[in-house]
């Protein structure tokens, strides 16, 4: 079973603080200026790690805690880095009454971490939402953005070795008939 990552060692690169101090500067002036910078902040680090929201803040002069508030707010803000496969499983509604609670267990058995974890490799990272917006086809998952639908538990093995070979192995019928 592989551990989730606990420690997340974090530097920034000279490039990196240079997009983020010309993202404060560019909007540093403007009424509601969080959101942006941390938008960006977020396009540029992939997450929004501690140090990153302290240098906002001191930026800013914003107190931490507000950063935090806002970040941890809103589900377009991480705290975390993903996986560089990041899967979204839908607990709208539609997913739940059609048996994602399953789909979203085999998923964590298989992978060995929880939801809002990462792998300990970094190569997965299982992330839940409210609604996918694709109610036909529930019960639904993203990976990157590619939608699988009208899930079955077993179908977290196909899916799973399409991303683990790194190719195009594996389909889904199901999802793409109909």
């Amino acid at each position: 079973m592989k551990k989730p990552i606990t420690s997340i060692p974090f530097e920034v690169s000279p490039e990196q603080e240079q997009r983020l101090s010309e993202a404060i500067e560019k909007n540093r002036a403007r009424e509601g200026a969080l959101m942006p910078i941390l938008q960006e902040a977020q396009k540029i680090f992939g997450y929004l790690p501690l140090k990153v929201q302290m240098t906002i803040s001191d930026a800013l002069d914003v107190p931490l805690e507000e950063i935090y508030g806002v970040a941890t707010f809103y589900s377009q803000f991480t705290l975390a880095p993903k996986g560089e496969y990041d899967i979204s499983v839908c607990l709208g509604t539609a997913c739940y009454v059609r048996g994602v609670g399953a789909v979203l267990n085999r998923l964590q058995e298989k992978l060995g971490i929880g939801a809002e974890e990462t792998t300990s490799d970094g190569k997965f990272s299982i992330s839940t939402c409210r609604c996918i917006g694709c109610c036909g086809l529930a019960p639904v998952l993203t990976v990157n953005g590619e939608v699988f639908g009208r899930l079955v538990p077993e179908d977290v093995d196909v899916i799973l070795d399409k991303y683990m070979d790194g190719g195009e192995s594996g389909e889904l019928a199901r999802a793409e008939s109909e």
